[in-house]
This record gives structure tokens, C-alpha cells and sequence, in this order.
């Protein structure tokens, strides 16, 4: 009767794990790009390999931006956001949770809502809204949609005499295409 017992509560576990499991969908390969307009030469670049999750039972969203990954089309500027402005070896990371505020998982197109939550980068949290897309077809869910974020809100050390040649505020876009988690 034990071993039955036992039995029963390990397939128990196993299937709570599984029922939680089918409630979260990721992306290893989300997008996330960032622009700002300057009098000389305007600044964009992008990152495809954003890791992000969502729970759909409880509305939350995670995401994690490896700031090494983000492309530009000059080395120089890449070099200078890794070294000066971001300091990737000492902030490798930058990371955002949060909640989709009134999101209906049974809702299959797209919804606009808010995504309220805290985006740390260079090891400063900020808190931040931001109105996005999400649209859910068959087994995917995506949220995209656009923020700005202030450089001096994360201490972003520019040098004065370049100062005048990046804007205050960065426009941050990101595409996220989640598939239902099948581990």
C-alpha cells in the first residue's frame, strides 16, 4: 500500500510540474533593438538572442539582454557602447520583470495592454510602463512594442565633448515570439 501511495504522489508532482509547464512559454532568440537619433551619425543597434519567459496563468514576464550581443554596423560603436557607455564586463546584463496588466490568456489575436515592471541595467532598477502588442496565435504568444529610456537614468557616463551628439532619451524596440515551453 506505501509503494502505491508513493507511486500516486510522485505522478501527482509530475503532472503539477507538467500542468505549470504548459502555463509558461519562452524565446531564446527574441528581438530587441535600440536607436537614437544624433546630428552626426545616428545610433542603432540590435540583439536577436534576448531570452525571455511568460506565465500566462499569472501574467508575469521575464526577460534577460546579454548587452555583448547587440550589433552594430560600425565595430567602433560597438566597441565604445561595451567599454564606455555600458561597461558590459561589469554589467553584462540587463533585465527586465514584470506583469501584462489584465491580459486574457483564452483571448486568441491581439490585445494592447500595459506591461508594468523593473528594468535594470548597469545595476540600476527603474520602474517602467510600457504599452505593448501581444498577440497569440496557435501555440505562440508575441509581445512587441517601443519604450525610451533616459541615458542618465542608468548613469550612462558620456563624455562632455561627445555630449551633444547623443540624445538624452534612447528609443528601445523589441519583438519577443514565445512558443509554449514543452520541457
Amino acid at each position: 500500500m506505501i509503494k502505491y501511495s508513493i507511486l500516486f504522489i510522485l505522478l501527482l508532482l509530475n503532472s503539477t510540474q507538467d500542468d505549470r509547464l504548459k502555463k509558461q512559454f519562452i524565446t531564446k532568440q527574441g528581438q530587441v533593438t535600440f536607436f537614437s537619433y544624433t546630428t552626426v551619425e545616428n545610433i542603432q543597434a540590435s540583439n536577436n538572442t534576448v531570452y525571455s519567459i511568460v506565465d500566462v496563468e499569472t501574467n508575469e514576464i521575464a526577460v534577460s539582454i546579454l548587452m555583448k550581443a547587440f550589433e552594430f554596423k560600425k565595430s567602433l560603436m560597438q566597441s565604445h557602447f561595451n567599454e564606455s557607455y555600458i561597461e558590459s564586463d561589469l554589467h553584462p546584463k540587463a533585465t527586465f520583470t514584470g506583469k501584462i496588466i489584465d491580459y486574457d490568456k483564452n483571448f486568441d489575436g491581439i490585445q494592447t495592454r500595459i506591461i508594468k515592471g523593473d528594468f535594470t541595467m548597469r545595476g540600476i532598477s527603474k520602474s517602467v510602463e510600457i504599452k505593448a502588442q501581444i498577440s497569440k496565435i496557435d501555440n505562440n504568444i508575441t509581445i512587441s512594442g517601443e519604450t525610451q529610456l533616459m541615458v542618465e537614468d542608468y548613469k550612462i557616463n558620456i563624455p562632455p565633448i561627445l555630449r551633444p551628439n547623443i540624445a538624452d532619451n534612447i528609443k528601445v524596440s523589441f519583438n519577443l515570439i514565445h512558443s509554449l515551453n514543452e520541457k
